[in-house]
C-alpha cells in the first residue's frame, strides 16, 4: 500500500512529499522524498545480529547520483558511474552525522543507510531531501530509532532567510548552510558564508529549526499509519558488584591520569588503568568488552565533571585558554607557498601550488553539468599523525569531509579571477594530531597563500577553531581549542571558521536539546575570541601578501590585443600556443575581451612571448609588399609566413606566373616576395605576386577616375568578362556587356595575358574600376 505526506518547508516555494510503500519493498524501511522535480529514494537496512567487539554503532551512509536523473550522460570513457565523487560523500556525510547520535547506546547492529537520487530539476539541491529521506525510513523501519530529525537548506538571499532555496536563489545568496534537526533541537549544522555576522547565523540557525516542525510532523503521521514495532536489542550488562568495583576503584587512577598533558602518554595510562582491573579481579574474557565499555562511560562522565565542577581541562587549561601556537612561513625552498601551523600537539604542513587554466579540476554538477573548479584544498591525515604503524592509504571520507570545510572557509576570500587567473591548490598534510586538524589546516592555508604572494581581498587571514559545549541543566561551559579527547566527551562539537570581521565556514554536531539561543550566540561569541587571538599570531608570522614572490613561485603578466584577434593567438588546435610554450617555456592563455594572460615559470622568457604575441596580432597593411618564408606547399597554393605567427595563403590563380601545382615550383623554406591583396573573415592575409617590383620600392597610389584610360593586362578571364591588372596589384572588370564587340562568352576574345586598352566607366562601391574597351 503505497501511503504519502505532505507538508511545507518553511517559506520554501514547494512542498515537500514523502512517499512509502510502493518501491524498494524488500528493506526495513524505504521512502521517496520529493520537491518540485527533484526526487530522492531512500532506504534502511539492519543486520538481524549484532556486531561483536564494537563500542559504537556500526552504521554506513551511501548517497548516490546517477547522471540519467538531471539527463545526462556521464563523462570519460566507461561512460558509467564509478567510485564515489567528493559530492557524493560529502552529501553521505552530511547524512551520517544528524543520525548517528539518534541510535539507543549499546546498539550494536550493522545499519546501512542508502539514498539514491532518482529525478533532479534544476531549482532544487536533493541533499537536504536525503536527509529526511533516511530519518522518516528509519522512522517507519524496526530499526531502533530516537527520530525523526529533518533537513533544510538555508540561505540568506538580500537580507532574508530562505527554506529550501533554488539554486537561481543561491546563487544570490551571502549564507549557504544545511542544517538538520528534530521538533525542538538542532542536532547538525554545515555551511559558509560571505564574512557572516555571528548573530546572523545564529538567526539562521533557528529560522531553519522552525522550518522543519511540518516535514517532522509528517514523519509521524506516516510512522502512525504504516510504522513497524521497534526491534529488542540485547543491551550491554555488567554484573552491579564489577561495575561498582570499577567505579570505585578507577576512578582516582583516571583523575590523576587526566593531568599528563602528553596525549599519548595519557592514552597509554588510561589503557593501563582498565588492563589492570581486569587482571586483578580476574574478570572471564567474555565480560572484558562490557567492562571496557563501562570503563569508556565512567572515563568520559568524569571529564565532564571535572570541566564542570573545577573549570579545569585534561590538560590543565582553562575553558576559554588556547594551546601554545608556533608558526613558521617558507620553511621549505621549492614549493610556491608554504607554512607550518601549530598549536599545542596538532600541526599541519600546508603548501600552495599555482598552475594555469588548463589545470583546472573538471567536476560534473547536477546544478550546472561540467564546471572548471579553480581553487581546490586537499586535506590529508597520514597514520603516523597520531603514532599508528599503518600504511597511509587513499583518502578517506573524514579527509575529504575535512578538505571541504578549509576550503569553503578559504575561497571568499580569494582573489576573482579576471585579476588573478592562476589555478591555485592547496595541499595540507597533518603532521601531528591532537584535535581540531581541520582547524589548523585553515590556518596553515591562509599563511601559505599569503607566502605565495596571493592577494587575499583587502590582505585578510582566515582563521578557525574548534569549540565544544557541556551543558548540565541550568549549567554550562564553553571549551575554546578542543583536544581529541574533548571532542567526544561534549554535547556540542563545532568549528568556526573566517576572518576578523566574519564567518566564512561552520560545521556542528549537537547530540543534546535545550541549547537555547543565548546559549549559542555565547559560543560563538567565545569562538570569535579565540579566532581573533588566533588572528593575532598569524598577523605577527606574516601581515600582507609577499608583494615579491619567491624565486620557484611563477607570476602572471598580462597582454591586450584586439578581442577579434585572440582567436589568431591559439592556432589551430592550440598549435600556437604550444609553439610560444615550447620556444619560451611561458604558458599562454587566451581570456575574454582580449586578456591574454602569460604564467611565466622559472626559466621562462617573458619578452619573446609578449614578440610573438604582439608579431601574431600585427597588422598586415593591404597593397603593401613583404618577404616571407615558405611553411607550407599544397597544390593549390602555399603558406607563406611573414613573421611568426602571421601566415597566410598565396593561391595559385594569383600567382604572377600561373602552375597548375604549387607543388612543381615552390618548396618549404624558400623566401618568396607577396603582396596582400586582402584578408579573410579571420584577419588571415591572402597573397598575390602579381605586379611586384622590388620589395620596398614605394608605389605611388593608383585611384582610377570614370574616363581614365589605362593599358593593361588580362589577369582572370570567366565566361561573364575578363580581369584586367590596370596598375600593379590594382585590378578591374571589363564585363561582356561593356565589350565593343559583343560576345556571349569572353573567353572567345580574350585570354590571360593579353594587352589591352580600356577605359573605365564606372566605379564600385568598394573603389574598383569597370571597364569598355570601346577606347
Amino acid at each position: 500500500m503505497s501511503v504519502e505526506e505532505k507538508a511545507r518547508i518553511g517559506n520554501s516555494e514547494e512542498p515537500i512529499i514523502i512517499e512509502t510503500g510502493k518501491y524498494a519493498k524488500l528493506t526495513d524501511g524505504s521512502v521517496v522524498v520529493r520537491q518540485g522535480g527533484t526526487a530522492v529514494l531512500v532506504t534502511a537496512v539492519m543486520s538481524d545480529e549484532p556486531i561483536t567487539d564494537v563500542d559504537f554503532t556500526p552504521l554506513a551512509v551511501d548517497y548516490r547520483e546517477r547522471a540519467s536523473a538531471y539527463g545526462r550522460i556521464p563523462g570519460g570513457f566507461t561512460k558509467r558511474e564509478g567510485k564515489p565523487t567528493d559530492r557524493e560523500i560529502l552529501v553521505s556525510r552530511v547524512i551520517d552525522r544528524p543520525i548517528r547520535p539518534l541510535f539507543p547506546e549499546g546498539f550494536f547492529h550493522d545499519v546501512i543507510i542508502t539514498a539514491l537520487t532518482l529525478s533532479a530539476d534544476d531549482k532544487y539541491d536533493p541533499d537536504v531531501l536525503a536527509i529526511t529521506g533516511a530519518s522518516a525510513a528509519l522512522h517507519i523501519s524496526r530499526i531502533p530509532f530516537e527520530g525523526p530529525i529533518a533537513g533544510v537548506r538555508v540561505c540568506r538571499v538580500n537580507g532574508e532567510f530562505v527554506a529550501n532555496p533554488t539554486y537561481e536563489q543561491r546563487k544570490e545568496a551571502d549564507l549557504d548552510i544545511v542544517m538538520a534537526g528534530t521538533k525542538d533541537a538542532i542536532v547538525m549544522v554545515e555551511g559558509g558564508g560571505k564574512e557572516i555576522p555571528e548573530e546572523v547565523l545564529a538567526d539562521a540557525l533557528f529560522f531553519g529549526l522552525d522550518a522543519i516542525k511540518e516535514v517532522i510532523e509528517a514523519q509521524e503521521r506516516l510512522r502512525e499509519k504504516v510504522g513497524k514495532p521497534k526491534f529488542e536489542y540485547q543491551k550491554v550488562e555488567l554484573p552491579e558488584d564489577i561495575l561498582k568495583a570499577l567505579e570505585e576503584e578507577c576512578t582516582p587512577k583516571i583523575l590523576e591520569a587526566f593531568n599528563i598533558k602528553d596525549k599519548k602518554e595519557r592514552y597509554s595510562t588510561l589503557d593501563k588503568i582498565v588492563e589492570e582491573f581486569i587482571e586483578a579481579h580476574q574478570i572471564p574474557e567474555e565480560l572484558h568488552f562490557a567492562v571496557k565499555y563501562f570503563y569508556k562511560k565512567l572515563e568520559s562522565r568524569l571529564m565532564r565533571e571535572k570541566v564542570l565542577k573545577e573549570g579545569v581541562r585534561i590538560d590543565g587549561r582553562k575553558p576559554n585558554e588556547i594551546r601554545p601556537i608556533w608558526i613558521e612561513v617558507h620553511p621549505f625552498e621549492r614549493p610556491h607557498g608554504n607554512a607550518i601551523f601549530t598549536r599545542g600537539q596538532t600541526q599541519a604542513y600546508v603548501t600552495v601550488t599555482l598552475g594555469t587554466p588548463d589545470e583546472a579540476l573538471i567536476i560534473e554538477t547536477i546544478a550546472e553539468g561540467e564546471v572548471f573548479k579553480r581553487f581546490m584544498l586537499h586535506y590529508s591525515m597520514p597514520p603516523f599523525s597520531v603514532g599508528e604503524a599503518k600504511p597511509w592509504g587513499p583518502p578517506r571520507r573524514r579527509e575529504i569531509g575535512h578538505g571541504a570545510l578549509a576550503e569553503r572557509a578559504i575561497e571568499p576570500l580569494l582573489p576573482p579571477e579576471e585579476e588573478y587567473p592562476f589555478i591555485i591548490r592547496v595541499v595540507s598534510d597533518i603532521l601531528e594530531s591532537n584535535g581540531s586538524t581541520s582547524m589548523a589546516t585553515v590556518c596553515g592555508a591562509s599563511l601559505a597563500l599569503f607566502d605565495a604572494g596571493v592577494p587575499m581581498k583587502d590582505n585578510k587571514h582566515v582563521a578557525g577553531i574548534a569549540m565544544g559545549l557541556i551543558l548540565e541543566k541550568d549549567r554550562y561551559v564553553i571549551l575554546s581549542d578542543i583536544l581529541g579527547d574533548e571532542d567526544h566527551l561534549g554535547d556540542m562539537d563545532f568549528k568556526v571558521a573566517g576572518t576578523k570581521d566574519g564567518i566564512t565556514s561552520v560545521q556542528m554536531d549537537i547530540k543534546v536539546k535545550g541549547i537555547t539561543k543565548e546559549i549559542m550566540l555565547d559560543a560563538l561569541k567565545q569562538a570569535r575570541e579565540g579566532r581573533l587571538y588566533i588572528l593575532e599570531k598569524m598577523y605577527e608570522a606574516i601581515p600582507e601578501p609577499r608583494k615579491e614572490p619567491h624565486p620557484y613561485t611563477p607570476k602572471v603578466e598580462v597582454v591586450d590585443v584586439p578581442e577579434e584577434k585572440a582567436p589568431l593567438i591559439i592556432g589551430p588546435g592550440g598549435s600556437t600556443v604550444k609553439k610560444i610554450y615550447d620556444e619560451t617555456g611561458v604558458k599562454v592563455w587566451v581570456g575574454e575581451q582580449g586578456k591574454v594572460y602569460l604564467f611565466v615559470f622559472p626559466g621562462g622568457d617573458v619578452e619573446k612571448a609578449k614578440q610573438m604575441i604582439q608579431d601574431i596580432v600585427r597588422e598586415v597593411e593591404v597593397g603593401a609588399v613583404y618577404k616571407g618564408t615558405i611553411t607550407r606547399v599544397e597544390p593549390y597554393g602555399v603558406f607563406v609566413e611573414l613573421w611568426p605567427g602571421k601566415i597566410g595563403l598565396l593561391h595559385v590563380s594569383k600567382m604572377a606566373e600561373p602552375v597548375r601545382s604549387a607543388t612543381e615550383k615552390y618548396k618549404v623554406g624558400e623566401e618568396i616576395i607577396v603582396k596582400v591583396l586582402d584578408l579573410d573573415e579571420l584577419g588571415r592575409p591572402r597573397f598575390t605576386t602579381i605586379g611586384i617590383e622590388d620589395v620596398g620600392t614605394e608605389k605611388k597610389e593608383v585611384k582610377p577616375k570614370v574616363g581614365d584610360v589605362y593599358e593593361g593586362k588580362v589577369v582572370r578571364v570567366e565566361p561573364y568578362g575578363a580581369f584586367i591588372e590596370y596598375a600593379p596589384g590594382k585590378v578591374g572588370l571589363l564585363h561582356v556587356s561593356k565589350m565593343k564587340e559583343r560576345v556571349k562568352d569572353a573567353r572567345q576574345k580574350y585570354k590571360v595575358g593579353d594587352v589591352v586598352k580600356v577605359k573605365v566607366v564606372e566605379i564600385d562601391e568598394q573603389g574598383r574600376p569597370k571597364f569598355t574597351d570601346d577606347v
